[in-house]
């Protein structure tokens, strides 16, 4: 069957708990919802007035009980909850202005969404900016929901996902790169690959082996990265078609791979039995691979942590010098000022006394012509 928008579709998601029930988020900003069972027109659509302002590029299925809670992303910068039964407004809302005052105007465009069901109260958003927003959906307040963000991309992030066996680790896929990080390093990824020639558009991890995942370009390439075989190039490079690739699904066997193209076709794949079977011992290398890398990273935080105390106090004592120095000028040209004052005053007093004497002369030499 096909499923028929009011409003082309930027996103669609089924629900995990009912394959029958599908929700997507529209171009125009609006959330809808299908049941497959009762045909292709969508079963409610949000309202204009209280949906997203912009394209709705993520909505992720939440885990509850009734199975109807959904959450979407837009470039407007909000997030939104939704309950599909009520789709007149949303639940709640989050602005992700990184200043926590809630200004939308100030607010971080959202292009992807990450939901890992252990941690039911975190999610992260990825920006238009390269950000990764970093939030805790019970905080008391607006702005101690966003805890923090993490830098290192040079444009949007088009991907977001914590690794399935570790969900302290997760893989970022923006610009020509795609990054693995920790949640204890904020400043910097603890992998990534190499800087690619074409721009990275989307990425996965493999569902079924911890070291295993996919990013796909837009030359038309899907790369299979495995960071326990090498780490600067793909383990396979396969050319799907001559057209850019957009996006990428794998099946939760990790078997069948799907990849979509910029002129709506989409290919299927079916990966080899070493790339999606677990390799002896394979979780217990990729955990000592994240620890080695995380703490190396650590070890580097601290260190540039430290250079920036440095160049700070260095920097604050630099001032103070300048400022003992322009102090030192002012008393000198004090000095010079009141030695110039002292000098002239002498030459005064002097000038007054020549003065006196030359006229005291002259009376006494007036006085002597008289006797004479």
């Amino acid at each position: 069957m096909t499923v028929k928008p009011g409003s082309p579709l930027m996103c669609l998601e089924y629900n995990p708990k009912d394959s029958h029930v599908l929700v997507g988020g529209c171009y125009n900003g609006q959330i809808a919802y299908w049941d497959t069972r009762k045909g292709s027109q969508p079963m409610e659509t949000s309202t204009i007035e209280h949906s997203h302002r912009d394209p709705v590029y993520k909505v992720i299925w939440m885990q509850s009980k009734t199975g109807t809670d959904v959450f979407s992303a837009s470039t407007d910068g909000q997030v939104l909850w939704w309950d599909i039964r009520k789709l007149s407004e949303p639940t709640e809302r989050l602005v992700l202005d990184p200043s926590k005052k809630g200004n939308l105007d100030n607010a971080l465009g959202a292009i992807s969404l990450e939901f890992e069901t252990t941690m039911p109260t975190k999610f992260m958003v990825g920006t238009e900016q390269g950000l990764v927003v970093s939030c805790n959906r019970k905080a008391k307040t607006p702005a101690e929901k966003i805890v923090c963000t993490y830098s290192g991309h040079h444009g949007p992030i088009y991907a977001l996902q914590r690794n399935p066996f570790f969900p302290k680790n997760f893989l970022t896929v923006a610009d020509w790169t795609a990054r693995i990080w920790s949640d204890d390093i904020k400043e910097s990824s603890i992998m990534w690959t190499k800087y690619h020639m074409a721009y990275l558009t989307d990425g996965c991890w493999s569902p079924v082996r911890p070291s295993v995942f996919f990013t796909i370009k837009m030359d038309g390439t899907l790369d299979v990265w495995d960071f326990l075989f090498k780490q600067n190039d793909p383990t396979l490079s396969v050319k799907v078609c001559d057209e850019a690739l957009f996006s990428l699904r794998v099946q939760d066997n990790g078997r069948f791979l799907c990849c979509g193209s910029q002129l709506g076709t989409a290919t299927l794949l079916e990966i080899s039995p070493g790339l999606c079977t677990l390799q002896k011992n394979e979780k217990a290398l990729a955990t000592a691979m994240f620890e080695r890398e995380t703490k190396r990273e650590k070890i580097l935080e601290a260190r540039h942590r430290e250079m920036r105390l440095k160049e700070r106090s260095r920097s604050e004592q630099s001032k103070e010098e300048e400022g003992k120095e322009a102090h030192g000028e002012d008393d000198a040209e004090e000095l010079i000022a009141q030695a110039e004052k002292e000098f002239f005053d002498i030459v005064e007093a002097e000038l007054k006394k020549m003065e006196k004497e030359e006229e005291d002369y002259t009376e006494k030499d007036v006085c002597e012509e008289k006797d004479g």
